[in-house]
Protein backbone atom coordinates (compact mmCIF):
# COMPACT_ATOMS: atom_id res chain seq x y z
CA UNK A 1 0.00 0.00 0.00
CA UNK A 2 1.08 3.50 -0.71
CA UNK A 3 1.39 5.15 2.70
CA UNK A 4 1.71 8.73 1.70
CA UNK A 5 -2.04 7.92 0.53
CA UNK A 6 -2.28 8.62 4.50
CA UNK A 7 -4.84 5.59 4.45
CA UNK A 8 -4.88 2.47 6.14
CA UNK A 9 -6.10 -0.38 4.08
CA UNK A 10 -8.54 -2.43 6.05
CA UNK A 11 -10.10 -6.02 5.12
CA UNK A 12 -13.09 -7.75 6.88
CA UNK A 13 -13.55 -11.42 5.93
CA UNK A 14 -16.04 -13.85 7.11
CA UNK A 15 -15.10 -17.69 6.42
CA UNK A 16 -17.82 -17.18 3.25
CA UNK A 17 -16.77 -13.86 1.74
CA UNK A 18 -14.74 -10.63 1.56
CA UNK A 19 -17.16 -8.08 2.84
CA UNK A 20 -14.68 -4.45 2.86
CA UNK A 21 -11.38 -3.85 0.90
CA UNK A 22 -10.67 -0.56 1.30
CA UNK A 23 -8.58 2.18 2.00
CA UNK A 24 -9.85 4.24 5.26
CA UNK A 25 -8.78 6.97 7.65
CA UNK A 26 -9.72 4.76 10.65
CA UNK A 27 -11.14 1.93 11.92
CA UNK A 28 -12.61 1.04 15.23
CA UNK A 29 -12.81 -2.65 15.98
CA UNK A 30 -14.31 -4.05 19.41
CA UNK A 31 -11.57 -5.24 21.27
CA UNK A 32 -11.93 -7.72 24.48
CA UNK A 33 -10.27 -5.58 26.38
CA UNK A 34 -12.22 -2.19 25.08
CA UNK A 35 -12.23 -0.71 21.34
CA UNK A 36 -9.23 -0.56 19.48
CA UNK A 37 -8.84 2.71 16.84
CA UNK A 38 -6.57 1.77 14.51
CA UNK A 39 -4.75 4.17 12.19
CA UNK A 40 -1.94 4.18 9.63
CA UNK A 41 1.29 3.80 11.50
CA UNK A 42 -0.55 1.76 14.28
CA UNK A 43 2.01 -1.01 16.53
CA UNK A 44 1.37 -3.96 14.95
CA UNK A 45 -0.87 -6.21 17.36
CA UNK A 46 -3.19 -9.33 17.09
CA UNK A 47 -6.33 -8.66 19.20
CA UNK A 48 -9.48 -11.30 20.09
CA UNK A 49 -12.89 -9.36 19.06
CA UNK A 50 -15.96 -9.47 20.90
CA UNK A 51 -19.58 -9.28 19.65
CA UNK A 52 -19.83 -6.15 18.31
CA UNK A 53 -19.38 -2.78 15.60
CA UNK A 54 -16.51 -2.07 13.45
CA UNK A 55 -16.93 1.66 12.77
CA UNK A 56 -14.90 2.33 9.57
CA UNK A 57 -14.19 6.54 9.45
CA UNK A 58 -13.76 8.99 6.69
CA UNK A 59 -13.21 12.27 6.88
CA UNK A 60 -14.14 12.67 10.23
CA UNK A 61 -17.17 10.61 10.08
CA UNK A 62 -18.33 6.72 10.81
CA UNK A 63 -19.26 5.73 7.06
CA UNK A 64 -20.05 2.21 7.90
CA UNK A 65 -20.95 0.03 10.37
CA UNK A 66 -20.52 -3.85 10.49
CA UNK A 67 -21.63 -5.94 13.38
CA UNK A 68 -19.53 -9.01 13.96
CA UNK A 69 -20.05 -11.77 16.38
CA UNK A 70 -16.56 -12.04 17.51
CA UNK A 71 -13.04 -13.03 15.62
CA UNK A 72 -9.68 -11.79 15.65
CA UNK A 73 -8.25 -8.26 14.09
CA UNK A 74 -4.38 -8.66 12.63
CA UNK A 75 -3.12 -4.89 12.35
CA UNK A 76 0.22 -4.04 10.97
CA UNK A 77 1.50 -0.38 10.53
CA UNK A 78 -0.57 -0.33 7.26
CA UNK A 79 -3.25 -2.61 7.67
CA UNK A 80 -6.14 -4.07 9.49
CA UNK A 81 -7.89 -7.80 9.06
CA UNK A 82 -10.86 -8.59 11.05
CA UNK A 83 -11.53 -12.13 10.51
CA UNK A 84 -15.16 -12.92 11.66
CA UNK A 85 -16.67 -15.99 12.85
CA UNK A 86 -20.05 -14.45 10.95
CA UNK A 87 -20.68 -10.35 10.32
CA UNK A 88 -23.36 -7.84 8.81
CA UNK A 89 -24.13 -4.44 8.09
CA UNK A 90 -25.32 -2.95 10.88
CA UNK A 91 -27.88 -1.48 8.73
CA UNK A 92 -29.32 -4.78 7.79
CA UNK A 93 -30.07 -6.24 11.57
CA UNK A 94 -33.61 -6.37 11.67
CA UNK A 95 -34.93 -5.55 15.55
CA UNK A 96 -37.69 -8.12 15.96
CA UNK A 97 -35.40 -11.22 14.76
CA UNK A 98 -32.21 -9.49 17.36
CA UNK A 99 -35.09 -9.17 20.48
CA UNK A 100 -36.14 -12.80 19.22
CA UNK A 101 -32.61 -13.71 19.42
CA UNK A 102 -32.18 -12.09 22.89
CA UNK A 103 -35.70 -13.40 24.23
CA UNK A 104 -34.19 -17.43 22.96
CA UNK A 105 -30.96 -17.08 24.69
CA UNK A 106 -32.17 -15.93 27.67
CA UNK A 107 -35.04 -18.38 27.68
CA UNK A 108 -32.79 -21.27 27.22
CA UNK A 109 -29.90 -19.91 29.76
CA UNK A 110 -32.76 -19.85 32.25
CA UNK A 111 -33.90 -23.44 31.57
CA UNK A 112 -30.38 -24.68 31.83
CA UNK A 113 -30.49 -27.19 34.95
CA UNK A 114 -27.26 -28.43 34.66
CA UNK A 115 -25.32 -24.93 35.38
CA UNK A 116 -23.86 -22.16 32.56
CA UNK A 117 -23.27 -23.73 29.39
CA UNK A 118 -20.35 -21.81 28.17
CA UNK A 119 -22.14 -21.92 24.82
CA UNK A 120 -25.47 -20.41 25.93
CA UNK A 121 -23.33 -17.63 27.58
CA UNK A 122 -21.51 -17.12 24.50
CA UNK A 123 -25.18 -17.11 22.59
CA UNK A 124 -26.24 -14.19 25.07
CA UNK A 125 -23.07 -11.98 24.85
CA UNK A 126 -23.68 -12.08 20.80
CA UNK A 127 -27.63 -11.54 21.59
CA UNK A 128 -27.14 -8.68 23.83
CA UNK A 129 -24.63 -6.96 21.61
CA UNK A 130 -26.58 -7.34 18.67
CA UNK A 131 -29.95 -6.09 19.84
CA UNK A 132 -27.58 -2.71 21.38
CA UNK A 133 -25.62 -2.64 17.78
CA UNK A 134 -29.00 -2.70 15.75
CA UNK A 135 -30.82 0.18 18.28
CA UNK A 136 -27.41 2.53 18.94
CA UNK A 137 -25.01 1.75 15.95
CA UNK A 138 -26.93 3.25 13.08
CA UNK A 139 -26.48 6.98 12.39
CA UNK A 140 -24.38 7.34 15.33
CA UNK A 141 -21.84 10.21 15.58
CA UNK A 142 -18.35 10.26 15.58
CA UNK A 143 -16.80 9.73 19.23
Amino acid sequence: MDTESGKLKFELVTPSAVLASEEVDMVVVPGTEGDLGVLLGHSPLLSSLRPGLVDVHQSGEVTKSIFIEGGFADVTGENCTVVASKATDVEELQSELCDQRLSNAIEKLESDSEGIDNGLKRELEIAEAMVFSQKNGKNRPVA
